[in-house]
């Protein structure tokens, strides 16, 4: 009797643990896409291109402005800066 018990719970009590985690895990990823997430930020990340082992480009948007940084190990750094993207 007490056995069967037991091993319910070695059974069931993981599995339900480990789909709360679950659970858990896929609402985050899946919050932003939600409707009525805010969907305006003053900065976004446009691209980025690694450029070798530990240094990476990126290209950031903050309010009409491109920013052209490098990230690395040391920090990060202003390479270049556009007050208003180029009109094709």
């Amino acid at each position: 009797m007490i056995w069967s018990y037991v091993l319910k719970l070695v059974i069931l009590l993981p599995l339900v643990c480990g789909l709360l985690v679950g659970c858990l895990y896929l609402w985050r990823k899946l919050e932003a896409r939600l409707p009525g997430a805010p969907t305006t930020r003053s900065i976004a990340v446009r691209e980025t291109m690694m450029v070798s082992a530990g240094t990476r480009l990126a290209v950031i948007e903050f309010e009409g402005a491109k920013l052209l940084v490098s990230v690395g190990r040391g920090g990060v750094s202003l390479l270049d800066k556009v007050d208003r993207p180029h009109v094709r």
